[in-house]
């Protein structure tokens, strides 16, 4: 049977709707970044097929610098067709819809160009600092207001490293981890407080990740705001979060200047 983004999306909805009241008041806890998290997402098979669909390391775009050391891809055109159907099947009207249920979030609108979004792999020694994600997409015409991450790594060990860390309570104080866990979707809220990161590989194997953004003219808080992506240096990294405090200061200075991007993204689907 050929997967397509139909059927994937039905069983998205499938799922989201049997649990929507448990998610929407695991979501909705206070004293903690908004989140939530759906387990065996898919039927196994239809996740193995997800998950053997991805390509090499070596045929995806390398992100590697203080910030982080990962590889991703938006261009969905050139890998397995499965990918761009699970990609885009998160963004199926009737998803975003039961996302805005049981988020509580207004208006979403999925991000057809994957602005950020598309796939991810992290291999050995591979990571992501902790960070807030930019504030909006990239002509700066909506906020970004939630994340979609889907994790398809078959039997990936908690203490493989590459998981999601959620912290919290600020970088001050200890961070929560997610596992990366096979056919688990998390949902995340994006705002000025949600700063979360990915734990460095330190195992053989590939943790991949298909990511979705929502994105909302209205803000994911009560007032307006804007920031560009801002990294911090891991509690045990003090010179590195000078670095990278001074980095995001000077990207946003020059951001609210000018108006433009330090640097172009490349991160788009040219379709």
């Amino acid at each position: 049977m050929k997967i397509t983004r139909e059927y994937l999306a039905d069983l998205i909805l499938e799922k989201l709707a049997a649990q929507k009241e448990i998610l929407k008041s695991e979501f909705n806890q206070s004293g903690r970044i908004n989140s939530c998290i759906v387990d065996d997402l898919f039927h196994e098979e239809v996740a193995l097929e997800i998950y053997r669909g991805y390509p090499t390391p070596e045929e995806m775009t390398a992100y590697k610098s203080l910030r982080e050391n990962k590889r991703i891809a938006a261009q969905m055109d050139l890998y397995n067709p499965i990918l761009e159907e699970v990609v885009f099947a998160f963004q199926d009207n009737r998803i975003v819809k039961i996302v805005e249920e049981i988020t509580g979030l207004k208006e979403m609108i999925p991000d057809e160009h994957l602005y950020a979004g598309g796939i991810s792999l992290m291999a050995h020694g591979n990571f992501l600092n902790p960070h807030l994600d930019n504030s909006h997409d990239n002509d700066r015409e909506n906020y970004r207001v939630l994340n979609l991450l889907y994790y398809c790594t078959p039997d990936w060990d908690i203490n493989s490293g590459g998981n999601l860390e959620l912290w919290d309570k600020g970088m001050g104080n200890p961070q929560r981890i997610v596992h990366s866990k096979f056919n688990r979707l998390v949902l995340m809220i994006t705002n000025k407080t949600s700063i979360h990161s990915v734990s460095k590989v330190i195992s053989d194997g590939k943790r991949c990740c298909v990511s979705n953004y929502y994105f909302s003219q209205r803000p994911a808080e009560l007032n307006e705001y804007f920031h560009v992506t801002s990294f911090y240096g891991r509690p045990e990294e003090p010179v590195k979060n000078i670095f990278l405090r001074i980095d995001a200061f000077l990207r946003q200075t020059i951001r609210q200047l000018t108006g433009k991007r330090v640097v172009k993204t490349k991160h788009i689907y040219k379709k």
